[in-house]
């Protein structure tokens, strides 16, 4: 065994991890990244070109933590000289009242969007159909998940942290309030606190060491369709559909999308995919729920060919309240459970991790672990 003393270990490189790492290297603390995988890998949830960046939430705290998101995506953009972050605007369309409760929400939070009628947001994007109301804001964009990693840890190696790829942590265990023993291959790794950040396998490394609400783990299943046309200008979209369509469609959820330049529009439904081990997945996407998505796109995407698509395969860790989990015991801080929207929280999510590594700060009550209730 060879043995390293460090400041902080943080196990997973994809998106959290990986920010984690630079904000605490920024902090000039000696801090190692531990990923199981190789680089660029597509076994997790941070993997792809594209993901949504929108600020248009019912929550106040998210909204808060989108606009400190933006504001350290283009501080990442400014150190590596990396465009991440593309602002096309984003379109939240739909009949239900979740509408208005975002609207209410972004403009309580000084961020408001603006309604267009559908014949307008027609000729804006008219690869969309347009279901109802339509809620646009021009904060809502595309974030390029791999481009964005590469960054992350490269600054985060700029700084002094060492990363290693393709090695994969088999133990942890808490040797004090300050201390806390990580064993990878045959490296031992002591250190006063450890970040784990590990997505889907976070249960299997933390079970039994800190208090972890249920994590369903489930593989999703979006894809890219072909545009008919390559000059059509694509937002953010979300088509909040109400459960009499959901019912009379056949549909499985709301559906998400964007356009992702070079491989097509890329749509999906959220949190439907089938439950899954994430060392033994198979990647293929479930026939039946293929065939729904396209039938969706058929109907509500008149841009695409719904004949001429790539399946994706990514997972999702889902809390039961779709919450994130952002918290310490001990020595111990726990990020977790971000449910298929956290991506474009990536450099805020880092900084909260940071801040409970070094000082215990605590975020939002709604981020914490499972208290026990008093006897």
């Amino acid at each position: 065994m060879t043995r390293h003393e460090v400041d902080v270990v943080v196990v997973g490189g994809g998106g959290m991890g990986s920010a984690a790492a630079w904000r605490l290297a920024d902090r000039g603390v000696d801090v190692v990244l531990l990923e199981r995988f190789e680089a660029g890998h597509v076994r997790g949830a941070s993997h792809g070109a594209s993901r949504i960046f929108r600020v248009s939430y019912a929550e106040p705290v998210y909204i808060r933590l989108a606009r400190e998101a933006e504001r350290l995506w283009r501080e990442l953009e400014d150190v590596s000289d990396v465009s991440l972050l593309t602002l096309t605007g984003g379109v939240d369309h739909g009949r239900t009242a979740d509408l208005d409760v975002l609207a209410e929400a972004a403009e309580a939070a000084g961020a408001p969007g603006e309604w267009l009628a559908p014949e307008e947001a027609t000729e804006r994007w008219p690869g969309l159909r347009y279901d109802g109301r339509v809620l646009f804001h021009p904060a809502g964009g595309r974030l390029h998940a791999d481009d964005a990693l590469s960054a992350l840890q490269a600054q985060a190696v700029r700084l002094g942290a060492v990363v290693r790829h393709e090695t994969p942590v088999t133990s942890i265990a808490v040797r004090g309030d300050d201390a806390v023993e990580v064993v990878a291959g045959e490296d031992v790794y002591r250190a006063k606190r450890v970040v784990v950040a590990a997505g889907a396998w976070a249960e299997k490394l933390l079970g039994g060491l800190v208090p972890l609400p249920p994590l369903r783990v489930t593989q999703e299943q979006p894809a890219h369709f072909t545009p008919l046309r390559d000059d059509v200008a694509w937002p953010s979209f979300v088509h909040h559909l109400d459960g009499e369509t959901l019912k009379a469609t056949g549909f499985l959820s709301g559906v998400y999308g964007l356009g992702t330049p070079g491989e097509g529009v890329k749509a999906g439904f959220h949190g439907t995919g089938p439950v899954v081990d994430p060392d033994d997945r198979d990647f293929q996407p479930e026939p039946a729920q293929l065939r729904i998505l396209r039938e969706y796109a058929r109907t509500w995407l008149p841009g695409v060919d719904a004949d001429a698509f790539t399946p994706i395969s990514c997972t999702y860790t889902t809390t039961p309240t779709s919450d994130f989990i952002l918290d310490r015991v001990g020595p111990v801080v726990v990020a977790a459970g971000f449910s298929g929207h956290g991506f474009k929280f990536v450099p805020a999510v880092g900084r909260i991790l940071a801040d409970l590594a070094l000082t215990g700060e605590r975020p939002d009550a709604r981020f914490a672990l499972p208290r026990p209730s008093a006897a």
